[in-house]
């Protein structure tokens, strides 16, 4: 994997335009373009050469041997893209009414053992302590990146979760970054009804001088202060290359207090660079025996790497069915025995219905769950600068 460290260095040496240390040649010229002023509307920005960026003219000396030029900035299109529907018109009718996350029954008697034992109290006091973890303050931005050994593991809905908990807990801005452009889903389980500009876009905006006023307006806005970058405009062969995602990662990171990355699935190479440079790793895995499976030789690989990669490193083993095949406290024990933390996320039906993730509806269970994991990956977060 790549070492974060260098990499970042160097995008924020090119994004204020500073040559790197000890290098002789010049850095060259490079583009950039005006910041957008208004949040719905961002204005078309033209490509304008960076101050002090200078090419050699006719006049130049034959002695004098022309700076080399640095690898060429993929620019964006001068034209604005347009806005378009995260679910196509004609697919928009065939989606049913939103199931709560567990049966009535459940709810109910749910409620009335709460209401006969003390476990009501004991469970606030355990939503506050849990509260507190996750309002600790920052002092650089946290970024955190999930990812899965392949699809279907629940990775997009356990970065959704974990946006959502730090949106409602946290008072600094929350972004959330989909870096898998393959026709991710992250902007339907956020509820986002319109994209526009993705992360590749951003790329090629994005400049140090920028308020966050500016940056929002490229930007979906969610709610709780929240904020989403698409990877994507639901558009097959969308493509996001490492350069990019670093510009955009590094450039971003002061803005917002956490940043949660919905990444490609592993052996992507921006899942790799992604999780080489996020201070905390979450790994979404099924309750199944080929899930764990898969999940568990992943482990014992990143045993080998540097050891705050595993110890920074969260499993949330997902439930897909109400009644899994394995025994999920087993799995999750030998999971725990490589050196990663472990987390169980319960099976819900509103999650695995898909569509729109609304809080409301998930079940009791689901709902603290994901408030642990969203503390416990929080936390170390916080071990790792």
């Amino acid at each position: 994997m790549p070492n974060a460290d260098n990499w970042q260095g160097d995008v924020l040496r090119d994004l204020r335009g500073t040559p790197p240390p000890q290098r002789a040649q010049s850095h060259g010229a490079a583009h950039g373009h005006r910041p957008a002023q208004e949040q719905q509307q961002p204005p078309q920005e033209q490509p304008q050469p960076r101050t002090g960026a200078r090419a050699p003219g006719p006049n130049t000396p034959a002695s004098s041997p022309a700076p080399a030029a640095p690898p060429a900035r993929t620019q964006r299109p001068a034209r604005s893209p347009d806005s378009r529907p995260v679910v196509d018109s004609a697919l928009s009718g065939t989606a049913r009414r939103p199931r709560q996350g567990e049966p009535a029954a459940a709810r109910v008697s749910r409620a009335i053992r709460r209401i006969v034992s003390s476990s009501a109290a004991r469970e606030v006091a355990e939503i506050t302590r849990t509260a507190e973890r996750i309002q600790q303050p920052v002092t650089t931005g946290r970024q955190i990146a999930v990812t899965s050994i392949r699809g279907g593991a629940g990775k997009t809905t356990v970065a959704a979760l974990l946006g959502t908990a730090y949106a409602h807990y946290r008072q600094d801005p929350v972004l959330l970054v989909e870096a898998d452009p393959a026709l991710g889903s992250l902007p339907l389980r956020l509820g986002a009804e319109t994209l526009r500009w993705t992360t590749a876009d951003l790329a090629d905006i994005v400049e140090p001088q920028m308020s966050l006023l500016d940056v929002t307006g490229y930007l979906v806005q969610l709610p709780d202060n929240a904020w989403l970058l698409p990877g994507s405009q639901g558009r097959i062969g969308a493509m996001l290359d490492t350069a990019a995602y670093e510009r955009v990662m590094v450039a971003l990171r002061r803005y917002f207090g956490v940043t949660v990355v919905d990444c490609e699935t592993l052996p992507a190479e921006v899942a790799r660079v992604a999780l080489s440079a996020a201070q905390a790793r979450v790994l979404a895995a099924p309750a199944t025996l080929d899930g764990i499976t898969s999940t568990y030789a992943v482990l014992q690989w990143m045993q080998g790497l540097p050891s705050h990669m595993i110890a920074g490193t969260v499993v949330a083993l997902t439930s897909t069915t109400s009644r899994p095949g394995i025994d999920v406290e087993d799995a999750a024990e030998k999971l725990r025995s490589t050196g990663a933390t472990v987390h169980v996320l319960p099976h819900d039906r509103h999650l695995a219905a898909g569509g729109a993730l609304r809080t409301e509806l998930l079940a009791r269970p689901t709902r603290l769950a994901a408030t642990r994991l969203a503390a416990e990956v929080f936390q170390l977060s916080q071990k790792r600068r």
